[in-house]
């Protein structure tokens, strides 16, 4: 639809394809694009020609997660709330630390929705990125995607705790506690995603996924989708999820967390990011600027050396 400026909608036959546009920004996620996301799940739902969605994007990497720029992330398009500049969940989120209520409340969106959504993945998908893909009904990933969950290493716990729900428990703790990347062929086998495919081979074997799936009638897979919903939520997902918004802003209260968010504000974004993930050597932190020694947060020499991370 013409009116988006971060997305990109349109039908073909059974199918709605919605695509994340912003490839210069490796599609992160802006509060501007969150809101035409929802606002396409919405009209796709509305469409009865369409069956089945498919969530990809442009460029080459699924979403880098969500957009830390001020200029981006303060929400002020149209599509967001008038009233929070978020992307409508029925709350304006008051207080401080709500992020990652919003967050869960938002991707409930795409969990009540009356169509299963195919999220496309290719190249990096990180942080909010995994959190959005993970709500998603089925997951197809380019074998050497790259999935990953950086920012607990130096910001807050995840957003969105989906992992013991997508993963075994030894993989959940791994992912949730280090952030390391892991492999859209390792995700297979972790349970996350549901098939790997070559990078070139992507786009077709998703459009055949969800074309299979879009022979059956709309208010069948309506009521399977929410069948299955429903079990996840008799073990407790909604307040196993909503719990760990609360953690999460606690996380964020913690004495180090400063120490991520002055370097944002002296150094900037990107040396931020490579002071993060400048020890693990992936990431931000593969490059060479990167601090590779950088002393824990919190936990500089008293004297004062070493506050430089180098």
């Amino acid at each position: 639809m013409e009116n988006y400026s971060d997305i990109l909608y349109e039908t073909d036959g059974r199918l709605a394809f919605i695509t994340l546009n912003r490839p210069e920004k490796l599609n992160a996620l802006s509060n501007n694009l969150r809101a035409e996301l929802m606002d396409a799940m919405r009209e796709a739902e509305h469409d009865d020609e369409v069956g089945v969605i498919v969530l990809r994007a442009n460029g080459r990497s699924f979403s880098a997660g969500y957009d830390l720029s001020p200029s981006r992330a303060a929400g002020d398009d149209r599509f967001v709330s008038a009233r929070s500049k978020l992307p409508d969940t029925g709350s304006t989120h008051p207080g401080a630390n709500q992020w990652a209520r919003h967050v869960v409340m938002t991707n409930w969106i795409i969990w009540e929705l009356a169509k299963p959504v195919v999220a496309q993945i290719q190249g990096h998908c990180l942080a909010g990125g995994t959190e959005l893909a993970s709500v998603c009904d089925f997951r197809i990933v380019a074998e050497d995607a790259q999935i990953g969950y950086p920012p607990v290493r130096a910001m807050t716990t995840m957003d969105m705790m989906w992992t013991p729900w997508h993963l075994s428990p030894a993989k959940a703790r791994e992912f949730a506690y280090l952030g390391d990347s892991v492999s859209g062929t390792d995700m297979v086998t972790y349970g996350w995603a549901n098939y790997a495919v070559p990078k070139e081979e992507l786009a077709d074997f998703t459009e055949k996924f969800a074309r299979r799936m879009g022979h059956i009638d709309n208010e069948m897979l309506m009521y399977s989708k929410r069948a299955v919903n429903r079990q996840y939520e008799s073990m407790g997902i909604r307040q196993g999820l909503h719990s760990g918004t609360e953690i999460q802003a606690l996380s964020s209260s913690r004495a180090a967390a400063s120490e991520w968010r002055r370097r944002v504000q002296d150094e900037g974004l990107k040396a931020a990011l490579e002071w993060r993930d400048g020890p693990f050597r992936d990431f931000r932190g593969a490059y060479e600027s990167a601090p590779k020694d950088r002393p824990v947060a919190g936990m500089e020499r008293q004297d004062g050396s070493g506050t430089d991370g180098n």
